[in-house]
């Protein structure tokens, strides 16, 4: 079982923050909406305050497509076209308060070749060592797609992975999409927590 002291959610030196496209066209009213999308925002603020009173590192992930990427409809893909580079869909959300120091990983950005994991086609697992984390706190958009494969990633490059479960939602192709990709990341050794736990 994941069981965890208060010591163990003590921000520290070798954590880092690990934002998950959180981008216009997952908010409400985008192109690929995730239903209630907008309600990670103000829980990721919190998260980034915590982080930043601690001069700890915050990445930032994003869906950046070129037009007619592979995943869109028009190529057959499974997905409207989103994310597009460059467009206002492809922008972080508006009250996001990511610093101007948070390190911007893109993927997807390849015509070809769709990245659901921030680790895919990327320079992510590079830079966390080079800062020397060892400890992720991740959360974004989609539970059950982006979020859940950044995870199983991360896990299997020997991370410590907490699951920040008020800032995720899901896109629920199938109602319990989202339950069964917590269920799976815990099952794997994620540990799911909230923000009051933290230290």
């Amino acid at each position: 079982m994941n069981q965890m002291n208060s010591e163990d959610l003590t921000l520290k030196e070798g954590d880092a923050l690990v934002v998950v496209d959180v981008q216009n066209d997952f908010l409400p009213g985008g192109n690929l909406e995730v239903q209630q999308g907008d309600e990670v925002v103000p829980a990721f603020n919190k998260y980034i305050e915590a982080f930043q009173s601690k001069n700890l590192p915050i990445y930032a992930t994003r869906d950046w497509h070129p037009p007619g990427h592979s995943s869109f409809h028009e190529k057959e893909g499974p997905w409207p076209p989103h994310c597009v580079s460059d467009s206002k869909g492809s922008q972080f959300a508006p009250d996001l308060n990511l610093p101007a120091n948070a390190v911007v990983i893109s993927k997807g950005t390849g015509i070809d070749k769709d990245a659901y994991s921030g680790f895919e086609g990327t320079d992510l697992d590079e830079r966390l060592r080079s800062d020397g984390i060892g400890r992720l706190l991740i959360g974004g958009l989609a539970t059950d797609y982006c979020v859940l494969n950044t995870v199983k990633d991360a896990l299997k490059l020997g991370y410590k992975v907490f699951l920040l479960r008020g800032a995720i939602r899901a896109v629920n192709v199938n109602p319990d999409d989202g339950e069964k990709a917590i269920k799976e990341m815990t099952d794997l050794g994620a540990v799911p927590i909230r923000y009051e736990m933290l230290r």
